[in-house]
């Protein structure tokens, strides 16, 4: 019996000290460590989650809502906390859009985290939170504010405004290029939850700042009419790719800015898996050789210095040598004596590159880069190309022969709408522009340069009546109660094997503006490689031109002449 009762004394004392030892652990964690412990237990249940702020609305002149915000949320699940997967992924999936087995999938993973949504629409994001199994909320699923960006007129200037990635930064178009007034400033809050992952407590640390809204200066009707015609052209001639402008050029103010084959904002991934460049805005941003659209500079040059009149008489050949080159025109035909009028409307190569050798190189050199070509035009779009001339120094015994009649230099639709807009208001180049707001207030109108007298361009516009007459190489195309001018382009592509010009690639392109003696508006269509039907600008190019322009004239209420 004593050592019995010793050892259950020493067994005693042992619990005794150690029981001591827990109160003084207790007293230490309750005191000296109180605060770190509190601080953690909060951060375990505590989660600081960025509130994104409403993007910017997006309008058309007439305050069309073209792109807007709407709250979403993000939905995500911890599979370790989903107790039935199976019967959790049949409850989820008609809300996410998605097959049970896909969400199954998902849930199954072995990892604390899986993405079921990336923007769901707030009314099914409620829908989900109100999921129950058993009567008890479904734990294990997390919901985050976002904010989903809509494109209620789906297609329509597609390629204009762009896209928005997840992080809500524009990637593309007018989104990228105004992020910073679109993005608006995120807020911030507090949310604490249970040891499911439930909700219980949530606090706004900080409100967040909403986007100023973009005014445009596209008018939505005639967006939509342009990007129509487009569409017939892309079916009647099956280019790779096709862009039409309308522009006032008064002011410079792009009316309207299509692009073919089109794209629907709200699948813009969808459109990006089939093809790369699908958000390419080939108004700005396609360099090509222009053909017979670039005679404006020879021509306007030649007028504006006094070496030609319209009236001017050249012998005219089918065909001539410079630098051991030889340039024919169209079709073959006997020596003529033309008019700088009949050559412009025929659109002679050979009687162009007579004036052009009268005006000579430096003139000429002179001329393109007044009228903008070589350099962007500065409209507020990202990926716009500069295109590609040479200086004199550069130029070879033949280059008199093709760079006058658009061979051997690089355009882009925009750098000619710019072009034929100064020709159209009396000689005065202006920067083109497509946002006439921010935030409600004006954007001031980009100031104008004179290129070119009132007179000369007044002989143009009447020299330009020319190529829609019945000599000219668009002599079909007419807009009813309006006068049209303008000018077709038929070039030649080089041929990627050869780098030689091909014999069936071509670029087939008009700019036409109308009323053509007081004109309100520019139009350029330019269709890049037709493979089906005519190639040529006059049946391909100048049609279109005439069928946007036909709606957008009376439309704006600009009267016949």
């Amino acid at each position: 019996m004593g050592i019995l009762q010793r050892r259950i004394g020493v067994l005693f004392a042992l619990f005794l000290g150690l029981l001591a030892l827990g109160g003084l652990r207790a007293l230490y964690l309750g005191t000296v460590r109180s605060g770190a412990l509190e601080q953690a237990a909060q951060t375990e249940h505590q989660t600081v989650e960025e509130l994104p702020a409403p993007r910017g609305t997006v309008t058309d002149r007439g305050g069309v809502v073209l792109a807007v915000s709407e709250p979403a949320d993000e939905i995500s699940a911890d599979p370790y906390l989903i107790k039935d997967p199976l019967a959790t992924a049949q409850k989820l999936a008609p809300l996410l859009g998605e097959s049970s087995s896909a969400v199954l999938t998902k849930l199954s993973e072995h990892t604390g985290y899986v993405p079921l949504a990336q923007a769901l629409p707030a009314k099914r994001a409620e829908q989900v939170a109100q999921l129950t199994l058993g009567g008890e909320p479904i734990a294990g699923l997390e919901e985050k504010p976002v904010m989903r960006r809509v494109y209620p007129r789906g297609t329509l200037a597609a390629q204009v405004l762009g896209g928005v990635n997840a992080q809500g930064n524009g990637f593309a178009g007018i989104e990228y290029s105004e992020n910073k007034v679109l993005r608006g400033v995120s807020g911030q809050r507090t949310v604490i939850s249970d040891a499911r992952g439930q909700p219980i407590s949530i606090t706004n640390d900080r409100q967040e700042r909403p986007g100023a809204s973009v005014s445009l200066t596209i008018d939505a009707a005639i967006q939509h009419r342009a990007e129509q015609v487009l569409g017939a052209v892309g079916k009647d001639f099956s280019p790779k790719t096709a862009s039409a402008i309308v522009m006032d050029p008064r002011t410079g103010a792009v009316l309207a800015m299509a692009n073919w084959p089109q794209v629907n904002a709200n699948d813009v991934a969808q459109a990006l898996s089939e093809s790369p460049t699908a958000l390419e805005n080939h108004a700005v941003s396609f360099d090509y050789e222009p053909g017979s659209t670039f005679k404006i500079v020879t021509f306007s040059g030649s007028v504006q210095d006094g070496v030609i009149t319209p009236e001017s008489i050249f012998s005219v050949p089918d065909k001539i040598e410079l630098g051991g080159r030889i340039i024919h025109d169209d079709a073959p035909h006997p020596l003529e004596a033309l008019s700088a009028s009949q050559i412009l409307a025929r659109s002679s190569n050979v009687g162009t590159i007579k004036i052009a050798l009268r005006l000579g190189p430096e003139r000429f050199n002179g001329w393109l880069h007044k009228f903008g070509f070589g350099k962007p035009t500065g409209i507020e779009l990202p990926g716009e190309e500069s295109g590609a001339v040479l200086s004199p120094s550069e130029y070879s015994g033949s280059s008199m022969g093709n760079l006058p009649i658009g061979q051997g230099e690089m355009v882009t639709p925009i750098q000619l709408a710019t072009a034929y807009s100064a020709v159209a208001d009396g000689g005065v180049m202006r920067r083109p522009h497509i946002v006439s707001a921010i935030g409600g207030r004006p954007v001031a109108l980009p100031a104008g340069h004179r290129i070119i007298s009132e007179a000369t361009a007044a002989r143009m516009r009447t020299m330009f009546e020319g190529v829609v007459g019945p000599e000219g190489t668009a002599n079909g195309v007419s807009i009813p109660g309006y006068q049209l001018a303008g000018k077709t382009g038929s070039a030649e592509r080089i041929n990627p094997g050869t780098h030689e010009y091909s014999q069936t690639l071509f670029n087939a392109s008009f700019v036409g503006f109308a009323p053509a003696a007081h004109p309100k508006l520019v139009c350029v269509v330019v269709v890049d490689q037709p493979q089906k039907g005519s190639v040529f600008g006059g049946t391909v190019a100048a049609p279109a031109v005439a069928q946007i322009l036909a709606f957008s004239l009376p439309f704006l209420g600009i009267a016949p002449e």
